[in-house]
């Protein structure tokens, strides 16, 4: 700002001027020492993110080194053939309760199922549906009901009704 109402004021020539061309000189040092600055701030930037980095992975290999010395002791402390030992056991405990519990249910079903428990349910079964026939039957009186076997031979008069309705009949399905 100052440099514009330098070059501004009467009687001042820009070409010559000394204090015109201190104050342009200065600028442009401003501006280069400006533009060290924001690079410097970004270099020392990612300087600490590369030490938050170190210290991390310093952070992370001592966690590893840690577990692992506790691994150590866990495997020295733990005996393989006895956990071994313990799991066959465990193994056969296991197929003596499957037995025990296959023995209980079948004892179960013995002791709670008999043949007088299925008699009497048949005969109840049989009771409720001789009550629900004689109740069908008395609803549909007056109805034929069908024969087991189709009768294959038609009467004189069926045959002469089936004759008369035939030719009617091919008419309307040809008109379809």
């Amino acid at each position: 700002m100052e440099l514009k109402q330098r070059a501004k004021a009467p009687g001042v020539n820009p070409a010559t001027d000394s204090a015109l061309k201190a104050m342009a000189k200065q600028l442009v040092n401003v501006r280069a020492q400006r533009s060290k600055l924001f690079a410097a701030k970004s270099h020392l930037g990612a300087v600490g993110m590369h030490a938050t980095s170190m210290a991390s992975q310093v952070a992370a290999a001592s966690a590893v080194g840690k577990v692992t010395s506790a691994m150590s002791t866990a495997n020295s402390a733990m005996d393989t053939k006895e956990t071994a030992k313990i799991m066959a056991q465990f193994q056969l405990e296991n197929e003596r309760m499957n037995v025990k519990e296959e023995m209980m249910n079948d004892a179960l079903i013995d002791a709670f199922d008999n043949d007088e428990l299925e008699e009497e349910a048949e005969d109840v079964t049989q009771q409720v549906l001789a009550e629900l026939g004689v109740e069908m039957d008395s609803q549909m009186v007056g109805l034929n009901a069908p024969n087991k076997t189709p009768a294959t031979e038609l009467s004189q008069e069926e045959q002469e009704a089936i004759g008369d309705a035939l030719p009617d009949l091919k008419a309307r399905l040809n008109a379809l």
